[in-house]
């Protein structure tokens, strides 16, 4: 079985995406740091930079790469943002 997420891209996030709103399918069990992998896989070495810096919301709630991610989920990126 698989599962369904919806990942919202942000300021640098989005540019380096190419893209506001990406769906990936995962396998079951898959986590924060699963999705990272396959979201880098997908949009390459710029994203992974992005990435790296990035964090992450899993349906509004921070937390770490080792969340596991459930069908439906939607996770924010969140590049550092810089302002005054």
């Amino acid at each position: 079985m698989a599962l369904t997420v919806v990942v919202r891209f942000f300021a640098g996030a989005r540019a380096a995406a190419g893209l506001a709103e990406d769906k990936v399918d995962l396998p079951d069990g898959a986590t924060v740091a699963t999705l990272v992998s396959r979201l880098v896989e997908d949009h390459g070495p710029a994203l992974a930079r992005v990435l790296a810096a990035s964090s992450f919301l899993l349906d509004e709630v921070a937390g770490g790469p080792e969340r596991a991610l459930h069908d439906g989920a939607q996770v924010d990126v969140l590049p550092p943002f810089a302002g005054g």
